[in-house]
């Protein structure tokens, strides 16, 4: 059952400021198939997820997020932590979209907001979808350790309209600062192991930074996270494997290893960076992930 109007939150500054400039279309849109909405916009980091806690906490039970991964993470945390259910819908408007792939959203920004309208006014049946969970925050695509969540805050710090690319030139930034291969101890009931590595990802869906194709299995409905693993590797190895990653041919080579894991322990020698869908938290050393079989309801 539903109730009251749809709250329809919008991150302005997603896909570089995409998502504000779509908005009054969007809205126009959802008007013409007859949705009753109330907008609400993000101002800072973290407001979309305080904001959507608050809506859900008070008995909103449809979520409509404009944005990109980032404010996906928002939203996912925001339900996750209010004390009441709501099922979650994406507009997709910023740079990676790896979410709107994994749950086969049309990327299509207009395309996307027609046809979720039309699932709101029918009220289809939901999907429900898996989400993870590292230590006390939620992620809805991924988590990454070491040396892609590196990458990842360098991209973040880019302001330049060029989409997925920003991550490659991410990348070659962090190239000319060396790789670092700190000593961990990966447990759990699928794989341990102990030694230095470059990163581990731990993916629900199968897209990283919008272009690498990094878990090509994964499955966000299946109960499993993808653990990806890369040993040490050279600046000149990783070029090597980029095409690879990009094309999802990177799973056999012998620096890469795989298992699909329920729960894990990741504990490092150092404090190491990480990134929940994208969003970089302060290095930490010890990290237990979990997935949370069919959590989230997809409008």
């Amino acid at each position: 059952m539903t109730s009251g109007p749809v709250s329809l939150f919008v991150n302005p500054t997603a896909g570089r400021g995409r998502a504000g400039r779509r908005l009054s279309r969007i809205a126009a849109l959802l008007e013409q198939a007859g949705i009753e909405f109330e907008p609400y916009q993000s101002q800072t980091v973290g407001d979309l997820e305080d904001q959507v806690r608050s809506q859900v906490n008070r008995g909103t039970d449809r979520i409509v997020v404009v944005g990109g991964d980032g404010s996906v993470h928002e939203a996912v945390n925001g339900i996750m932590g209010a004390d009441n259910p709501a099922r979650l819908g994406v507009i997709p408007s910023g740079t990676g979209n790896d979410f709107a792939k994994a749950c086969h959203i049309a990327l299509d920004w207009e395309h996307a907001t027609q046809l979720l309208a039309e699932r709101i006014k029918v009220d289809a049946t939901s999907r429900c979808i898996d989400i993870g969970r590292m230590n006390e925050r939620y992620f809805a695509n991924g988590a990454g350790i070491g040396f892609d969540a590196k990458v990842t805050r360098v991209a973040r710090s880019y302001r330049w309209p060029i989409g997925d690319l920003v991550y490659l030139f991410a990348i070659f930034r962090c190239l000319v600062d060396g790789v670092a291969t700190p000593d961990v101890t990966i447990t759990s009931d699928e794989l341990t192991t102990h030694g230095p590595i470059t990163l581990a990802s731990i993916c629900n869906g199968a897209w990283v930074g919008g272009m690498f194709h990094i878990a090509p299995m994964a499955d966000n409905s299946d109960g499993k996270l993808e653990l990806l693993i890369a040993d040490p590797v050279s600046r000149m190895r990783i070029l090597s494997l980029l095409p690879k990653i990009i094309s999802g041919r990177h799973l056999g080579e012998s620096e890469v290893r795989h298992a699909s894991v329920r729960r894990v322990t990741i504990d490092c020698s150092a404090e190491v960076p990480f990134h929940l869908d994208g969003e970089v938290g302060a290095p930490a050393s010890r990290f237990v992930i979990e997935i949370l079989p069919a959590a989230l309801n997809l409008l």
